[in-house]
């Protein structure tokens, strides 16, 4: 398949997946034992409240025609009020999103800037100190959950040494830089672990090819032949790799956004669980499963771009 023809039937496949999605979302959230309204107005709501309540946001209504009016207001581009903070969904997630990306982009950033050096002199160095180190790093991060890492980070460098603030996204792109500065770094150190590893041992596995023994046996310059052949095509699983991983920080920014107070969709999430608002997890377990689909896609598209052989 033609990558035009790809990129252009992607979007398509990706309706049966985001409508399957919305199916188990929607059943999982009405799942969750508790009753939204009861948990808004308390314990001492009348019962004519509630009623009231449940009518205007549609909960009165059989959990089949509620899914059907949510599919109905989705292709409206309209995801419905919050029952908590009583302003239209969109507008909420729109709100917090900026802190999620903000975020995520951080701390795949760092990760890259760790993982490419490491792996590079892992490789340059292999079976010596360097090598050994790293490895012994990179096991070692593979040990510890990111939320452990970030409350190691917060205890050490804000509560002792005042360098970082706890919490917060902070003001301004220089105070969102110092304020995520924590969370990022405890992303970047799990992300890290693993994309080290597995550079390192790409990089060796292109260096014991047979056309990197051609490439040196015609005199072509070491130097040339890493940046060309080898680090270009030791970067195919990588890429890969790390799809696969972002796919699993967009749900772990649930966990790190909640230990920083970072304003982001995680931590909103995770509010509107204990809250019982239908409507924001709805939208943003959706936002996450798009944003998934849509890092696959582009993790496809890069990798076909690094090696044309790859068909689609």
């Amino acid at each position: 398949m033609g990558r035009f023809k790809f990129v252009l039937s992607r979007p398509i496949q990706l309706i049966p997946v985001l409508f399957g999605i919305s199916i188990v979302t929607f059943v999982m959230v009405h799942s969750i034992p508790g009753d939204p309204v009861r948990t808004l107005l308390g314990s001492k709501a009348t019962p004519e409240a509630i009623e009231r309540i449940r009518a205007e946001f549609g909960l009165d209504q059989p959990v089949w025609l509620q899914y059907v009016y949510f599919l109905e207001n989705l292709t409206q581009g309209e995801m419905g009020v919050s029952v908590v903070y009583k302003v239209p969904v969109l507008q909420l997630v729109f709100d917090r999103l900026p802190a999620t990306l903000f975020l995520l982009g951080y701390g795949v950033t760092l990760a890259l800037l760790f993982t490419i050096p490491l792996a590079i002199v892992a490789t340059l160095y292999r079976g010596r100190l360097p090598d050994h180190l790293i490895r012994v790093l990179s096991t070692s991060g593979l040990g510890f959950p990111v939320f452990w890492l970030g409350i190691m980070l917060m205890i050490v460098f804000s509560v002792w040494l005042g360098l970082f603030p706890v919490s917060g996204f902070g003001e301004g792109f220089f105070g969102h830089l110092h304020s995520l500065f924590l969370p990022s770094f405890a992303i970047a150190l799990a992300l890290s672990a693993v994309l080290t590893r597995n550079l390192r041992a790409s990089l060796l596995a292109e260096l014991d090819s047979d056309h990197i023994s051609t490439a040196r046996a015609k005199g072509l310059p070491a130097r040339w032949i890493f940046v060309r052949h080898v680090f270009r095509n030791s970067l195919i699983p990588t890429i890969n790799l790390l799809g696969v991983n972002l796919g699993w920080l967009i749900g772990g920014t649930v966990v790190v956004e909640s230990v920083f107070s970072v304003p982001g969709l995680g931590s909103l999430l995770v509010q509107s669980i204990f809250a019982r608002d239908y409507m924001i997890v709805q939208m943003i377990t959706l936002v996450f499963a798009c944003a998934t689909v849509m890092i696959n896609f582009l993790v496809d598209v890069a990798t076909v771009s690094l090696d044309p052989r790859i068909k689609l």
